[in-house]
């Protein structure tokens, strides 16, 4: 038996003169092919190593990526991210609802993810139409929309402007969502300081990487908590889907969350509702937001886990994915 290195050259000179060669002659072979004979072989697989992105442009211009799995005849559920992530931020749930059969759609809001990195429009009035945009691109209804945190003001303002008026809503569930305002007002004094969001402001323009390594690492997710289950991959994850996005539509969005009252459109809406919150939320205190929208909802039901965070449907997903299911299929 033979053995495997006498086939190769002992002389690295003599390898990389090989080596040297063989390139050589396949360059030769290959432009021995005539170009127009390469066109027409090309031409005839077009869809080789080509990859494509699902997109719709709004009015204004701006590209929003999205996902659209599972069967198209199915029930639509529309997935709404929060600040300052993307739609990835829904995967769990994403995975679960699609292997039960139902049409999943999520996408990235302007200046987030995949989507266009625009200057303007971060504002809760563009979140809604791009919403819609992508609603109407795919001629969906029937359709369950859940919102998380910032998305569940963007998910409230859409059914509220649009889907109910086009009637293409079935549902609207709100989790750990900003609504009806969290801005300390005269009108809503419960709600938080302007130094609060400042604060954001300040952090995010000074050091955004680890401002948004901060924000994963403690009160997001609840990991500052003692005895918490630090999960760094569920960390890393919130920071690379926050580092994807423009820094000029996070910093603009804060304004867009944190001082957008929504209690007119809480008082339009009047599809079955569920708000979701958990009672140890940092990011959005349950006290001024949920407590308040199930009570300003015309057919909502309230639903609060105890001792879970803002992050709750990635880090109790196998509690919140049921009561989600439970709450669609009612």
């Amino acid at each position: 038996m033979s053995n495997s290195n006498d086939f190769a050259p002992s002389n690295p000179e003599r390898r990389d003169f090989l080596l040297l060669g063989l390139s050589a002659a396949t360059l030769a072979t290959f432009a021995s092919v005539p170009f127009a004979a390469l066109a027409t072989t090309l031409a005839s697989e077009p869809n080789q190593g080509v990859m494509t992105m699902n997109t719709v442009t709004t009015q204004d211009g701006v590209e929003i990526f999205y996902k659209d799995w599972g069967p198209k005849h199915a029930q639509p559920i529309m997935f709404h991210h929060g600040w300052p992530l993307s739609s990835d931020d829904w995967d769990n749930q994403a995975l679960y609802f699609v292997n039960l059969g139902y049409r999943v759609i999520a996408h990235d809001r302007r200046g987030h993810g995949r989507s266009s990195q625009v200057s303007d429009g971060h504002d809760m009035n563009h979140y809604a139409a791009d919403a819609a945009a992508v609603v109407e691109h795919l001629d969906l209804r029937n359709v369950v929309h859940i919102g998380h945190s910032t998305g569940g003001g963007e998910a409230l303002r859409y059914v509220a402007m649009y889907g109910q008026k086009q009637r293409r809503v079935a549902k609207l569930i709100l989790i750990g969502a900003v609504p009806p305002l969290m801005l300390k007002t005269p009108a809503n004094p419960g709600g938080l300081d302007i130094e609060v969001f400042d604060g954001f402001r300040q952090q995010l323009a000074a050091n955004r990487s680890q401002f948004y390594l901060d924000v994963a690492s403690g009160p997001f997710y609840g990991f500052n908590r003692p005895g918490a289950s630090v999960s760094q991959g569920m960390i890393q994850n919130w920071w690379r889907q926050g580092m994807n996005g423009s820094a000029k539509a996070h910093y603009d969005g804060i304004k867009a969350f944190s001082e957008t009252d929504f209690t007119e459109d809480l008082g339009l809406v009047d599809v079955p509702t569920l708000v979701m919150h958990g009672d140890d939320d940092q990011i959005v205190p349950i006290a001024d937001s949920a407590l308040l929208s199930s009570k300003l909802l015309k057919n909502a039901s309230l639903k609060v886990f105890e001792k879970f965070p803002h992050g709750m449907c990635t880090t109790n997903a196998d509690a919140i994915n049921p009561e989600l299911l439970k709450f669609i299929r009612s």
